[in-house]
């Protein structure tokens, strides 16, 4: 399996040097803060599949409205994105134990009940599965671009060199996806204590309201008869 595929390298040969270094820095912020901005990183990416989507099914149909189909579509995935990323979740994960459970164990039964058993693992660790698809995406789109600008910069047939290094390349996009997790483990775990600190100082700002004081409107009167006795003693 080559991680770093000459094939794509061979399609994207045609690639400007600022669109590779976009996708590079793209990639750079995927693999460093992808747990950190997992929200925006999900709406865009379930938009942006959505709308390709859209697109190529109105295309297949034959219908003159591709394009409004493809934009609603995206309109509409964006705006149930974090809610399909749960459900996108819980199918993956049972999905990946069905598949392991017949592929051990062939002649297995029952294997709704490994697909909900996985489909939970899913959501338990949707924080881990997240980091890992950030920054294995990450690592792979920054690691290719990345490999077109040096083949444009110093002219070197990459396709060539790829193939010659497949086990020295896997290694490398393993150890940075690894290294990836933990960057976005140790960030988000920063961010939590600098919110706590804001939180207790809001809470003690806050002073408890004083007691209303009672209005001249709301006093009673003195009775007649009590204002008599005091003028009488007064005198």
């Amino acid at each position: 399996m080559q991680l770093i595929a000459p094939d794509i390298l061979a399609e994207a040969r045609g690639m400007t040097g600022a669109m590779a270094g976009t996708i590079t820095v793209l990639g750079f912020a995927l693999w460093l803060f992808g747990w950190r901005w997992h929200r925006f990183w999900v709406v865009a990416g379930i938009t942006l599949a959505a709308g390709l989507i859209g697109l190529n099914a109105g295309r297949t149909s034959g219908g003159t409205q591709v394009m409004a189909v493809g934009i609603l579509l995206a309109v509409a995935a964006g705006l149930l994105a974090l809610e399909l990323a749960k459900v996108l979740a819980f199918v993956a994960g049972g999905c990946g134990a069905w598949l392991a459970v017949q592929w051990v164990l062939p002649q297995a039964q029952e294997l709704w009940a490994v697909f909900l058993c996985g489909g939970l693992f899913g959501l338990l660790l949707y924080r881990l599965w997240t980091m890992l698809l950030t920054s294995l995406m990450g690592v792979l789109l920054a690691g290719h671009a990345s490999t077109l600008l040096v083949e444009q910069f110093w002219s070197i047939n990459t396709g060539d060199w790829v193939t010659r290094n497949v086990a020295a390349l896997n290694g490398v996009v393993v150890g940075l996806v690894v290294l990836g997790i933990l960057l976005q483990s140790v960030s988000t775990k920063d961010l939590e204590p600098a919110t706590e600190p804001k939180e207790e100082d809001e809470e003690d700002t806050e002073e408890e309201p004083d007691p209303p004081l009672p209005s001249p409107k709301n006093a009673k009167p003195t009775p007649r008869w009590k204002k008599l006795l005091t003028a009488r003693k007064t005198t």
